[in-house]
């Protein structure tokens, strides 16, 4: 009796797909490679309504400052989901916007608040050559993720993070355990711990043109 051996080949599919805000400078062109932040918001801003994104942070700050001298890329994170599993689909994102725009591609930094700031950690500590720079906003971490020690990606990205000194959600232990894991392993880390501030120290820590000035001077 003949066996007749086969095989059969077959293709998985996944689609991956984020909405986001876009903010094109009034000076873009395709010539002018501008620098590009990529913000991730907190977890009340969640769902499929790209309009709550504008609430807080920077896509906020943009709506006040049409000036604003960076692209910004906000995409909205699905709802029951964290950034930690969109990873994938945010540097596809990013990668798309970069390409399509014509952005910096020396100058693309990295920042989010709350849940944003633990995206920021994560994603800057596991890609870090994709960034010029990260600014987590009272951000922390996930210990099965493999942190703190996980942050000593960053070591060779400059990381300014914030946080709230009061924060009753995000304690301010967090970011100051990374902070110093980073400095440890050799990172060049600013931690700027607001005394009087609670879980909401973003809008003072966006609304610091020092924060842009640092970042514009931050190249890959």
């Amino acid at each position: 009796m003949t066996q007749i051996a086969r095989t059969f080949s077959k293709r998985i599919t996944r689609r991956l797909s984020l909405d986001y805000l876009l903010h094109l400078p009034a000076n873009h062109s395709r010539r002018s490679r501008l620098p590009l932040i990529l913000f991730l918001h907190g977890s009340g801003e969640r769902g499929s309504n790209l309009e709550i994104v504008k609430r807080e942070g920077i896509p906020r700050l943009v709506e006040q400052w049409p000036e604003f001298p960076f692209i910004v890329v906000s995409p909205q994170c699905p709802e029951h989901t964290t950034w930690t599993m969109q990873a994938d689909a945010l540097l596809l994102l990013l990668d798309d916007v970069v390409k399509r725009y014509a952005a910096d591609a020396t100058r693309i930094y990295l920042t989010g608040l709350s849940m944003g700031g633990y995206g920021a950690w994560y994603l800057g500590s596991e890609y870090p050559e994709r960034f010029a720079a990260v600014v987590p906003v009272c951000g922390g971490f996930n210990p099965l993720l493999g942190f703190p020690e996980r942050v000593c990606g960053l070591r060779y990205t400059p990381v300014w993070a914030f946080h709230g000194a009061k924060d009753k959600i995000v304690p301010p232990s967090e970011s100051r355990l990374l902070a110093r894991t980073l400095r440890r392993c050799g990172g060049n880390v600013r931690l700027t711990v607001y005394p009087d501030a609670g879980h909401d120290c973003w809008t003072r820590a966006y609304a610091d043109p020092k924060l842009y000035d640092w970042l514009a001077r931050q190249r890959r």
